[in-house]
């Protein structure tokens, strides 16, 4: 999936990859001033497409472009964000020592 299109589908708070009649997803949360992502579902056909970390970059991006800080206690983004530092400054205070960050 060499070009994967990444929506806000903000009426359920997530991101969504459709592909095929299928739909990966991360589910977000706002709050003043922060962003928590709880929840990253990825059906089997997508996997090892690189769609959950497209969903990861769009979410730390989107928290960006809104000056919001994230909280990643979903396990895939709290792993994706340990592994890229450009996305460390968006990681909230609350978190950072859990992660290691």
């Amino acid at each position: 999936m060499a070009d994967i299109q990444v929506t806000d589908n903000a009426a359920k708070s997530r991101f969504e990859v459709s592909l095929d009649g299928d739909t990966a997803f991360a589910d977000y949360r706002l709050q003043p001033g922060r962003m928590v992502l709880p929840h990253t579902v990825v059906p089997p056909a997508f996997e090892g497409k690189g769609v959950a970390s497209a969903l990861a970059r769009h979410a730390f991006g989107a928290a960006r472009e809104r000056g919001l800080k994230v909280v990643p206690t979903c396990p895939f983004m709290a792993a994706w964000v340990k592994k890229h530092p450009e996305a460390h400054d968006l990681v909230d205070e609350s978190c950072r020592a859990e992660l290691g960050i």
